[in-house]
């Protein structure tokens, strides 16, 4: 299509009936770029908000909230003792049909089965020839949990654990667990490609992967054979637009019709344009600073409590989030989780600062590296300004800090091969579940390479949490799990925050989930 073509079209789009009008694409404006497209392999929310409309899991969450509903898994029961979950799957679920595959049978019990066994054993064949970590699983800890997974039918499956956990249902609504097809891995591990399991998708959703220009677009198609509604809007893009004015310029434009998160100091141009509405939420989420632990001197707990005390948070929260949209994290989950300790507290405290330094063998302090968050998160809108702002702190107590940056991709790679000294991160939470924000992130499963947190003391409290079924009984391991925190401060707690996400006027059925999250499934344009 020429582009005089194409301006006319959309032109005319005004007088065109809904039916046709719901056929136009529907265009995200994105912040960054996939990793990839297996869910699995990824932790990051912009990852997951892409791949999203391509998988499913066996549960879901309720859009808008945390409750529990049937997803491929028409239903499901749990034995006495909590040890074995039965799923009843649903029938009649067709995979995506690509010019790269064409399922020859629905999905069943077989791919289920193939799944739960990818993310909980390195010696399945596809594992064996495509040997990479699954972060999500991983965090999770879903390899010393999982006993076994075991097909009773084609269309029932029994998964049985080595030890009981209140929140396991929870994680096959997660981001990561979206089911893979069985035969489409068979095909690629034929072929010699199972790679391709992260670049080309096949699953179960309301959208079908179409194509991907790196660091551009991404494509999608409405699957025409969803078990689920028709869906209204044809074709769906991600458009990668890493510059937030950028994308708040296409937005005004109607460039895109929705766009990523935007920073609290865009809301006044964007509500007086009368073409732009604003969905915003109270998101489970927190940002914060993490050490890298293998540094001998962030080994030591005066080092970490004497940057933490040093920065001015007072300060940093009236620049960053000039309209109060955001709080003071004190612990590691916000105080809308149940469980949240009131007891802790933060502190600002120079001198107290630069004596633990002394104490700790620093007393001309010391030199590090800085990691700038280099996308924008609600929690954390300006990461060179909030690098900056804690420069300057930590200056006051003998601290030089060089700041350090790179792109998102490269930054995640680097951080997590331990790179870092002090980098900044954030994560949001799926269940509203304390587990959520804390095994993944400060579990000992997560510290392999030993720059991560871990305690045992800690450890034990969250694996009591997790065997635990009464939330009374739950929330006392977890207050006292947040005292170890609090006192061992393997991060520097910053932000929780709201979130805002703007689209135009013509965009329905756009839901927001507590945690910030959405997908377009039954969004479509007036």
């Amino acid at each position: 299509m020429t582009k005089s073509i194409l301006s006319l079209s959309l032109l005319l789009a005004g007088a065109l009936p809904a039916a046709a009008l719901a056929a136009k694409p529907l265009v995200f404006c994105a912040e960054a770029s996939p990793e990839g497209f297996d869910p699995a392999m990824w932790d990051t929310a912009s990852t997951y908000n892409i791949v999203k409309p391509v998988f499913q899991g066996l549960t879901e969450f309720k859009r808008g909230g945390v409750a529990l509903r049937p997803g491929l898994a028409e239903s499901w029961s749990v034995s006495a003792d909590g040890l074995e979950y039965t799923f009843k799957l649903r029938r009649g679920v067709k995979f995506h049909h690509t010019e790269y595959f064409k399922p020859s049978r629905d999905f069943s019990a077989d791919d289920v089965v193939f799944t739960v066994n990818r993310w909980i054993r390195p010696d399945l064949p596809f594992n064996q020839a495509f040997k990479t970590p699954l972060t999500g699983p991983d965090g999770y800890g879903l390899v010393k949990l999982i006993a076994s997974v075991q097909k009773l039918d084609p269309h029932t499956v029994k998964i049985r654990l080595k030890e009981r956990n209140a929140t396991f249902l929870t994680f096959f609504a997660m981001g990561f667990a979206g089911m893979q097809s069985a035969e489409y891995a068979q095909q690629l591990l034929q072929a010699g490609k199972p790679a391709q399991i992260n670049l080309l998708p096949i699953g179960t959703g309301p959208y079908r992967f179409k194509s991907y220009a790196k660091d551009s677009t991404v494509r999608y198609e409405a699957n025409p054979q969803y078990w689920g509604a028709p869906q209204k809007t044809r074709s769906l893009i991600f458009a990668i637009i890493t510059d937030p004015q950028v994308r708040i310029q296409k937005l005004k434009a109607g460039e895109c019709q929705v766009a990523a998160a935007v920073r609290e100091s865009d809301l006044d141009t964007l509500n007086t344009d009368k073409n732009i509405k604003i969905a915003a939420t109270g998101a489970s989420n927190i940002s914060y600073l993490a050490y890298n632990l293998k540094r001998p001197q962030f080994a030591k707990r005066e080092v970490r409590v004497a940057l933490d005390i040093a920065i001015n948070r007072d300060a940093l929260f009236k620049a960053m989030f000039p309209k109060g949209g955001a709080t003071q994290a004190v612990n590691p989950y916000p105080p809308s989780t149940w469980s949240w300790n009131p007891k802790t507290r933060n502190e600002y405290n120079p001198a107290k600062a630069k004596a633990l330094l002394a104490q700790a063998g620093y007393p001309n302090g010391f030199t590090l590296d800085l990691w700038a968050l280099p996308v924008q998160r609600p929690t954390n809108p300006n990461g060179k300004l909030m690098a900056q702002m804690i420069q300057q702190d930590w200056a006051k107590i003998g601290v030089k800090a060089n700041i350090r940056s790179y792109e998102w991709g490269e930054y995640l790679k680097r951080a997590a091969a331990g790179e870092h000294d002090v980098y900044m991160s954030g994560l949001t939470s799926n269940s509203g579940d304390p587990d959520d924000f804390l095994w993944n992130a400060l579990s000992c499963s997560v510290s392999k390479g030993g720059q991560r947190f871990c305690n045992q003391e800690f450890d034990k409290l969250l694996l009591l949490g997790r065997q635990a079924t009464e939330q009374k009984q739950r929330t006392q391991y977890y207050l006292k799990a947040q005292e170890i925190f609090k006192y061992e401060r393997p991060w520097i707690t910053m932000a929780h925050s709201r979130i805002y996400i703007p689209m135009r006027n013509n965009v329905q059925g756009f839901v927001m989930n507590p945690n910030g999250s959405f997908d377009f499934e039954d969004v479509w344009l007036k």
